[in-house]
Parts: C-alpha cells; structure tokens; sequence
C-alpha cells in the first residue's frame, strides 16, 4: 500500500486551508471549519486539521464510516430515510463558516448493495441543510471545497496502482512545485483573463459539435461565467449555469458516471424544449432513468468547458471531481443535470428572491450530477448581433 509523504500532504493542507478557502484568501482567524472524511482519508484529515490549527481556526470533524452509511441506507424505513434534525442543521449552518470535504472510497462500489431509490430519499432529507449554506454562500459569508485522498480502491477501480493515482493528485494539485499555491494563483489569474472575455460578450447561445453530439445551450439572463474560485481542489473549469428552458438537442457523454453505488456507461440525452425528452445509456439505463425522474432532474444546471493547458490530469480517475477537470489531449466539457448555481446569477445575491431565479430559468432540484465527455469538440457562441464567435476547439479556449 503506497502512502504519500508527510510534507506532500502538508503542501496539500496547505493548498486546501490558506488556498482553496475563503475564495483564494484562505481562512481568517477564529473561522470556523467543518471538516469532513471518510475513514480512509483519515491521515489527510489529520494534517488538514492541524492546518486549521496553526492558521487560527476552529476545526469542528465529522468522520464518516461507509459500514455505517450502508447499514442506515440498508435497513432504515422510508420514514427514518426521510428524517432530518432540523435543530442540529440548523445549528450546525449558522456556525460554520466553511467546509472541506475529503474524498476517499475505499470501496468506490459500496453503495451498490444498497436500494438507488433508498440512496435519492436520504439526499432529499438532506436539502434544507443545503438550502441554508447556499443562502450564506450567496451573502458571501460561507465557502467550501472538495479535495480527493486515493485509496487502494478508487485505483484499482480506475485501473492505476496507488502510487499512480496519487500520483495524479500531486500533478493535478501542483504539490510537486515548491509553492503550490503561488502556481495555483497563476493558473487562476489566466483563467479569470478568460473570464473577463467571456463575460464581456453578449452570448444569446452555444453550439457544440462533437461525435454524437449536437446541442444548443441557451445562456440567459444575467448570467456570468465563474472558474477558479478555489471551490474544488483542483478546479479547472469555466462554467455557468444556463437558462434551462434553452437547452436543446443531444449530447453524448463518453466517461463513465459512477452515481448512487453504480457505474452509468455511454450516456446519450437529448433535450427538447429545455426537458430531456429521451435517456439512453449502454449499462445501467433504469437508474438514469430513475435519476432523472427526480424533480426538475430532467433539465440542466450546470455547463461546463475544461482547458487542456491547464489541467495535468490525464488518467481516467473514476471519480467525478477528477474526471470534470480532465485535461488529455481535448480537455473536457461536462452537463450537470439537476440544480443550478445561483453564484452564476450576475445580479446582487440579496436582490434575488427564489421566485426570482426561477424566471431567469435558474434550476432548482435536490440533484446536481455533472455527467462528462472527452472528445474532441466545437463551441460556437451564437452573439445578440447575430454573428458568431468560435469558443472553443480542440480543446482550448479560442478567446
């Protein structure tokens, strides 16, 4: 079993805590961060903690063990899947001020013994606690990021040893630079210069083409791009989410989408009048199918383009936070069906009403998978004048 040195994960820490959080400023003193883990992931969190530690914060841990999780999902009525501690939520989104999730699977599959429908109910129960932290992100007064400890498990389902799949990790999160986040801030500055351009342009849509794959994506309203914000370690994409009513066409989806304890293979949609109208997939269709029946789960949330001069990773991970920031030979773009994000909303968060964001075409849904193609691709933005503006090709921005 392969275990990374003590100083990489110091750097990693690093990154996470005085990086990744706070939006590229890193925790202040007496923040107050949830820290989250799989027991697997517990010699990171260890480090991390410590981090929170020396940088003046206040680490409240929560450590996750999967037997337990899979015992609850596997044994629990419909009524106990459904219960939700109102006050102990409500307790816990006032006090804290961000959270980091670590990610580590040692059995990417455990989930597959456990019912896909009893696995949506339990994350229905969970949305109000979600609700709430959206309310404090949208004030500006609350961050997260999501980072990725390899186990034996997740590489071997990604067919990589440990030490390769590790591996991946430090490339994707520069921890083999001598100041990780002195790169990390000059990747992001050339992500915000793309930022600045394609927010300055008045996109009506979007048209990809790739193999199989023909879609338009209608921007809308008061729409911004966002990338680079520290969310997610690492993070290499420029998304938005669109207007969904917009959405139209098909896309194929060419990596696998591991979801509720499955693999989900070769992924087609096709949308008409913003609703996917028709799912097909070449192994484990009935659960897309069941996916999408959740509500507002059949319209789009998310779009998103990755730059291949910016991400290092180039190994099939399986794992979503990996696999949306593919960088290869053609980058990636990847839809999330489901929820929106209302940071992609370029009004004044304490304007907007729920009501309000609904209008925009702004979606709403206690889902949000990000679903992911590889191959090479076109994106011509369609502008308000009528001409037209390569986006994207070959996988680099074109602006």
């Amino acid at each position: 079993m392969y275990s990374p040195s003590a100083r990489l994960l110091e750097k990693y820490a690093n990154v996470l805590i005085n990086f990744a959080l706070n939006s590229g400023k890193g925790i202040k003193k007496n923040d107050t961060v949830y820290l989250v883990t799989q027991t697997p992931g517990l010699p990171l969190t260890k480090v991390i903690y410590r981090a929170i530690l020396e940088s003046g914060g206040n680490p409240l841990l929560n450590i996750i063990d999967d037997d337990f999780k899979l015992l609850h999902l596997q044994h629990a009525s419909r009524k106990q899947l459904s219960y939700f501690p109102d006050k102990y939520y409500r307790g816990l989104a006032d006090e804290i001020d961000h959270w980091v999730r670590i990610l580590a699977d040692e059995d990417p599959m455990y989930l597959k013994k456990a019912d896909p429908r009893k696995i949506m109910t339990h994350k229905k129960s969970m949305k109000p606690f979600r609700d709430w932290l959206d309310k404090k992100e949208d004030a500006g007064i609350f961050t997260w990021t999501l980072c990725l400890s390899g186990t034996e498990g997740q590489a071997k389902e990604a067919g990589l040893t440990q030490k390769e799949y590790w591996q991946q990790i430090v490339q994707a999160c520069f921890l083999n630079e001598t100041d990780p986040i002195a790169k990390w801030k000059s990747v992001m500055a050339h992500m915000k210069r793309i930022l600045k351009t394609i927010n300055a342009m008045p996109i009506n849509k979007l048209h990809l083409k790739a193999p199989h794959t023909d879609l338009w994506i209608t921007v809308g309203e008061k729409r911004k791009w966002l990338g680079g914000s520290g969310r997610n370690i690492p993070s290499f994409e420029i998304f938005t989410s669109p207007d969904w009513r917009g959405t139209q066409g098909t896309v194929f989806f060419d990596l696998p989408l591991y979801v509720y304890g499955n693999i989900i293979r070769d992924i087609t949609l096709e949308f008409r009048n913003g609703k996917i109208v028709k799912a097909k997939a070449r192994k484990n269709e009935k659960l897309l199918l069941e996916m999408i029946k959740q509500k507002n789960a059949d319209k789009t949330g998310e779009y998103s383009l990755t730059d291949r001069r910016f991400s290092k990773i180039n190994k099939f991970m399986a794992n979503t936070l990996y696999d949306e920031n593919f960088g290869g030979k053609y980058g990636n773009t990847h839809l999330a069906i489901g929820k929106s994000y209302h940071d992609a909303c370029s009004a004044e968060p304490s304007k907007m009403s729920v009501e309000e964001y609904a209008r925009l075409g702004f979606n709403d849904s206690v889902e949000h998978t990000d679903i992911i193609a590889t191959s090479d691709r076109e994106v011509t933005a369609l502008l308000k004048d009528g001409s037209t503006k390569q986006l994207y090709a070959g996988g680099e921005f074109q602006i």
